[in-house]
């Protein structure tokens, strides 16, 4: 299992690292200078390939990625098999998981089953910085009498709608 060169990567920054798990798997790439997603390749052993059908099935990369701590790697649909009736679940690959990348397919609409061959293009992997935020709890929301989404108070700041005397007392016991 020889590891292959980092399919991104800056002179110093950080870089997704990926390890070939067998023979024919093969790096994820973009398809176009443009593309926001590095296509995944389905790395199949079997002659007949895997059958896709509306129960989700687990097909293989055969690849392991080492995302860089405060980055994610997103699983996402492909536009053309979409179209096809061809669903790829989303999914996040966090920076500590190690494992083979495992894309979810099914079928939907009307097509009864699909085969995914080896080396087919089945979904697409976006690498995102992550936003490192604190979470703080949240005082419960009152909406006036009858409003709806559409109507309820909206302002810049947060809870902005939520400014009243009695929403600012709960707020004060709430955060002791």
């Amino acid at each position: 299992m020889a590891e292959a060169e980092p399919a991104l990567s800056g002179a110093e920054g950080p870089a997704l690292r990926v390890q070939l798990l067998r023979p024919g798997a093969r790096l994820p790439q973009r398809a176009t200078p443009g593309a926001s997603g590095l296509d995944l390749f389905a790395c199949i052993e079997a002659p007949g390939g895997v059958e896709v059908e509306r129960d989700p099935v687990r097909v293989p990369t055969g690849i392991a990625i080492e995302v860089p701590p405060g980055y994610d790697a997103q699983v996402r649909p492909r536009s053309g098999l979409s179209a096809q009736g061809i669903g790829v679940t989303f999914g996040t690959i966090d920076s500590d998981y190690r494992g083979e990348v495992l894309v979810t397919m099914y079928l939907f609409g009307s097509q009864e089953s699909h085969t995914v061959r080896h080396g087919d293009r089945i979904a697409q992997l976006v690498i995102a910085r992550l936003a490192d935020l604190p979470v703080v709890k949240r005082w419960p929301c009152r909406r006036r009498s009858g409003a709806r989404a559409a109507t309820a108070p909206r302002g810049p700041e947060p809870f902005a709608g939520n400014d009243s005397a009695e929403c600012r007392a709960e707020a004060l016991q709430l955060r002791s």
